[in-house]
């Protein structure tokens, strides 16, 4: 069959992704043929046609790292014709063609059915809103509960964030966020912010302390850097850190001492490679006791065609909380 596609190409050291008709080659390896409904708007998706961006090795590819829709056809009995999925991370998007496409095909091991969640609602949490929801989970893990404090979530106004704040404040937690974004203060309150506070460090020029006061018990991290070293040193005794970014830089100065002296634990957060039974029990809570409350007020559409344009707000630092990119029907 033919159908359209999003391809990003290489062409004298520049990426450019247009629409093209694309044919049955197009749709890989795999179990189960998904008709793409939606998908959403990613940093990773802005590095996948950024020249170096790193984690793109071989074009052309449909970049994409999330979707969702209807399977079509399934070469196992675990899902059928007309079932409700959500498929993302693993190699979609970055070394087999994932979401802008209006059709695609997947491991059976890649494929979540939906379960509470129609596929806009899933396509809103997509993966920066999954990596939330793994991040809240860890530190639910840990033993955090509400009654231990306030909670920090940084990058507050990114998808990570935005999803982390609403999970959260559904849960009972007193949420502190922190951005870069001064105008951003009434969205962030509609979604549960208790407080909001600036991009931290709030003196960037400050010497850097190994521990400061106390202030969270504990933290969503979606920056890094600078940003969660400070974040560290302020996280109260026995707290946590769940962290998955790097926005703010892969350096982590920070000394020992949160470790030591607070017995403070950095739980590091992947989303693209967790085994899928874990992964599918995540978006049954999803759908449930973790479901965010205000995913309308966080969400924002654009059709496929636009797409281009959404990644490059997401490069000028101008997005805010979560695009989904409606596929069927908007080439």
């Amino acid at each position: 069959m033919e159908f359209s596609a999003m391809v990003a190409r290489e062409s004298d050291g520049e990426i450019v992704l247009a629409r093209e008709t694309v044919g049955d080659d197009f749709l890989g390896a795999g179990e189960v043929t998904i008709k793409v409904h939606y998908s959403s708007a990613n940093y990773k998706d802005l590095l996948a046609i950024t020249p170096r961006g790193g984690v793109v090795r071989n074009y052309p590819i449909v970049p994409g790292i999330d979707l969702t829709g209807e399977v079509i056809a399934s070469d196992t009995e675990d899902f059928a014709a007309g079932d409700q999925v959500i498929a993302h991370g693993y190699e979609l998007g970055v070394s087999r063609n994932g979401g802008f496409a209006e059709y695609t095909r997947v491991p059976a091991e890649w494929v979540v059915k939906l379960d509470g969640l129609d596929t806009r609602d899933a396509a809103t949490i997509g993966t920066a809103g999954f990596t939330a929801a793994m991040s809240v989970q860890a530190l639910l893990d840990h033993g955090l509960t509400p009654d231990d404090g306030a909670v920090l979530v940084t990058g507050a106004t990114g998808g990570v964030g935005t999803v982390a704040i609403d999970i959260l404040s559904g849960l009972g937690f007193e949420v502190i966020a922190s951005t870069g974004k001064t105008d951003a203060g009434d969205l962030l309150a509609e979604i549960g912010a208790n407080e909001v506070i600036g991009r931290l460090p709030l003196d960037p020029d400050a010497k850097p302390r190994p521990l400061n006061k106390a202030n969270w018990a504990a933290a969503v991290d979606s920056v890094g850097g600078a940003s969660l070293a400070h974040v560290l040193s302020a996280i109260g005794y026995g707290g946590a850190v769940a962290a998955s970014g790097l926005t703010g830089g892969a350096e982590l100065p920070t000394t020992v001492l949160p470790f030591i002296l607070r017995g403070v634990s950095l739980l590091g957060i992947d989303s693209v490679q967790l085994p899928i039974q874990k992964r599918r029990a995540l978006w049954t809570a999803l759908g449930k006791e973790l479901r965010p409350q205000h995913l309308s007020t966080i969400e924002s559409f654009s059709p496929i065609a636009e797409v281009g344009a959404v990644l490059r707000a997401i490069k000028g630092g101008v997005h805010s909380g979560r695009t989904v990119i409606g596929v069927a029907g908007e080439f």
